[in-house]
């Protein structure tokens, strides 16, 4: 149900690393997920928007039927995803539907519909405001009732998105609550709503979270800004890898801020989030670039599994690499960054 890349990566997750012990871990073992780096998000009312977003760069495209479309337009939009899921060529992309809520009374309708009238083309639901598990249990329960009632072949997978306290403290739960379950996105919007933060952005730096340096006399002091949602990303990483899911960064709301955007994909990156959502299509090249290894990092991986390979073929369990200790864990990581890599090269 992911794209080509995720499917690559996936089906190699398990393959024993060229350097013996590198996938050392828990007795208990983790199928670990991993894929598209961009997910471009569609407003269900916007029908001539959808073949351009299947012909773009993005790895997943996400037909909206929730927080993008009027109360007044929910059955338009629903008709319209239903009609590009059969009419439209999404080529290998991954395609994506974010349903309803639980809390509303068109998601039923949302899920029953493009099951019985869309065909085989979509691969995930996109499900809003999780809570609790109990919440993914009433959707794999209703989905799989529909799914046997039509005979689908392929399993819709889930795509949970976490956006309020009630999701962030039970997120470890709701990671495990299903087999459909493929990744966890971070809604950030609604996340800081419930949390009751003061911004109305959606996403990025907040000028109120930081701290002053050390007084020092007269001097002036500089004020350090933070990351607000540090914490609410790190726990739905952890979450999502050990559940063996892909954590997605949501949105970041200033469309004219290409630099502000990719900052943020980058520290996303960085704490391990597997990709972002682009809500306008000017962010999808950005996101494919920071979330894809480049040319120097997949070198220097090459050279941590080369060195590691020797240095244990020599008997050793750790060497120095340019003045840096490489060992044993460095190999996960080296390894993780080249499968990706050439999982990319195959799929282009």
């Amino acid at each position: 149900m992911l794209s080509r890349v995720a499917q690559t990566l996936r089906s190699g997750a398990r393959v024993a690393s060229p350097v013996a012990g590198a996938l050392r871990n828990s007795f208990t073992v983790v199928q670990e997920a991993s894929g598209p780096g961009c997910e471009l998000y569609v407003p269900g009312t916007q029908a001539k928007i959808i073949p351009k977003a299947a012909k773009s760069a993005a790895d997943v495209v996400v037909m909206d039927l929730e927080d993008s479309v009027a109360i007044g337009e929910k059955e338009v939009a629903r008709k319209n995803v239903i009609q590009a899921l059969k009419e439209v060529d999404f080529g290998n992309k991954t395609v994506a539907v974010r349903i309803n809520g639980l809390y509303s009374h068109h998601m039923y309708r949302d899920v029953v519909d493009i099951i019985e009238q869309a065909g085989e083309r979509c691969d995930v639901f996109i499900v809003p405001m999780v809570g609790v598990d109990k919440d993914v249990y009433m959707a794999d329960a209703l989905v799989s009732q529909v799914e046997e009632a039509v005979g689908r072949k392929k399993k819709i997978g889930f795509g949970l998105i976490i956006e309020a306290t009630m999701g962030m403290m039970n997120v470890n739960s709701i990671a495990a609550a299903s087999k459909r379950n493929e990744s966890l996105h971070f809604g950030v919007a609604d996340y800081s709503a419930s949390t009751k933060s003061r911004t109305t952005n959606i996403g990025g730096p907040n000028k109120l979270y930081g701290v002053l340096t050390d007084k020092d006399g007269d001097k002036p002091r500089d004020f350090v800004w933070g990351d607000p949602w540090h914490y609410a990303m790190s726990r739905i990483v952890v979450a999502a890898r050990a559940n063996g899911l892909r954590p997605v960064d949501g949105p970041f709301g200033d469309i004219g801020d290409p630099d502000g955007y990719r900052a943020q994909c980058n520290r996303g990156a960085a704490l391990g989030m597997e990709g972002k959502w682009a809500i306008h299509p000017s962010q999808v090249a950005i996101a494919n670039e920071v979330f894809s290894p480049g040319e120097a990092e997949v070198t220097q991986a090459r050279r941590v599994l080369e060195a590691m390979e020797k240095a244990q073929r020599e008997g050793l369990g750790a060497v120095s690499l340019d003045g840096k200790l490489v060992d044993i864990a460095s190999i996960k990581q080296a390894d993780a960054i080249v499968k990706k890599a050439e999982a990319i090269a195959a799929m282009n």
